[in-house]
């Protein structure tokens, strides 16, 4: 049983679970091996779109978080692997920046997570994945939710395919997370199409896709990222899916599990 994609109590929009209460849940539920992948800091030029300014970690705090995870991979060897990672922003425009930390930081890490959260439309930027109401600006402003899902996949496809260095994570986060309101904004009738573009990339570039159950248990997603055909399409494809509870508190360690394809489990 493996979870690659973990968060902390670093994480500032996240709970203060201790990363021991983390592991201990962990063992619990029958982990052999955890990556904890909290959300990097922003690269410094770039501005939050959030309210709050809370989407990635202080920057202040990276050297203690990686001191903090090799105590626990000594502390609990006998027990279970834990590998230490970030969650990066694939951000249009900041990819210097982001192979800059990827540099610094990359060889002490054993694992990581390429995602897209942030979207720049005509009028600025939103991150798509905060609230009903960014999402529905952002519909706005990109001038509809059809443009908005093909900026999104060409952001993803992007990510894939963009040179961040040799520490570039290999897995693609949550490659369809545009969906996490889809309830009350339908996808557009094409958007598996765009999906499958994301999974030719993958394939051609060799990455890994994160195979994530927090949308299971978002009111208004009720699916995991991505959802159970892509992921089926994806296997078909020879594409690895990793398992990512995406947990953000130590309850959250399994979410979505029993809802993955039989096929990629």
């Amino acid at each position: 049983m493996r979870d690659g994609h973990i968060h902390t109590p670093y994480c500032p929009h996240g709970t203060l679970d201790s990363l021991k209460e983390y592991v201990e849940k962990a063992i619990h539920v029958g982990y052999s091996t955890m990556t904890f992948t909290e959300h990097a800091p922003l690269p410094p030029s770039f501005v939050d779109p959030v309210p709050d300014k809370d989407s990635g970690m202080n920057a202040q705090d990276v050297e203690q978080y990686l001191k903090d995870l090799n105590g626990l991979k000594a502390e609990y060897e006998k027990d279970i692997t834990i590998f230490a990672g970030f969650e990066l922003d694939y951000i249009s425009g900041y990819e210097k920046e982001t192979e800059a930390f990827l540099t610094q930081y990359g060889p002490e890490l054993d694992d990581g997570i390429l995602s897209v959260h942030f979207l720049q439309g005509n009028s600025g930027w939103y991150c798509l994945d905060f609230s009903p109401d960014m999402f529905r600006e952002a519909v706005l402003d990109f001038g509809g939710i059809e443009q908005m899902y093909e900026a999104y996949f060409r952001q993803v496809r992007a990510s894939i395919e963009t040179d961040l260095g040799p520490f570039k994570p290999s897995r693609i986060g949550h490659m369809t997370l545009i969906r996490k309101f889809h309830e009350l904004f339908p996808s557009p009738s094409n958007w598996q199409q765009m999906a499958v573009e994301v999974l030719r990339s993958a394939s051609d570039h060799h990455v890994e896709l994160d195979y994530n159950g927090a949308g299971t248990q978002k009111p208004h997603c009720n699916e995991t990222y991505p959802t159970k055909p892509i992921a089926e399409q994806a296997h078909a494809m020879g594409i690895p899916l990793v398992y990512g509870s995406d947990a953000h508190s130590a309850s959250g360690l399994k979410q979505g599990y029993q809802q993955l394809s039989n096929v990629c489990r």
